[in-house]
């Protein structure tokens, strides 16, 4: 078993989880419970679900992971737009958390792809 922080993709991702802590840090305080929960919670979900997957001496468990861990930088990528949408985040830090997520999404895909394929050849 290998450790996850050596993992480029856990890395970036949980660079990227404290970056969302620090920009939402002052959103409005009726979203408290709310919006900022729920986009903290979908962003430190994706170096939980790499870290847990990465945990399994089975690649199809870790496969999964990684699925699970694309899917909630998805809900990321929609949280994001809500947030500019409703006037918290401006367009530069928008953009800039965006690009994050669609680079950990990217990298979650060939991380997979990679894992999916070498569970073949076994």
């Amino acid at each position: 078993m290998s450790n996850y922080e050596s993992l480029e993709v856990w890395k970036v991702s949980h660079e990227f989880v404290l970056r969302v802590y620090k920009k939402t840090a002052n959103f409005p305080l009726e979203e408290k419970y709310g919006l900022v929960s729920q986009l903290r919670r979908a962003a430190a979900s994706i170096p939980t679900n790499i870290a847990e997957g990465k945990g399994s001496s089975y690649n199809k468990k870790l496969s999964r992971f990684l699925d699970i861990a694309k899917g909630s930088a998805q809900e990321v990528d929609y949280l994001l737009l809500l947030c500019k949408d409703l006037g918290y985040l401006d367009i530069e830090n928008y953009k800039n958390l965006k690009n994050d997520c669609i680079r950990i999404i990217q990298m979650l895909t060939k991380f997979k792809a990679k894992i999916d394929k070498s569970s073949q050849k076994k």
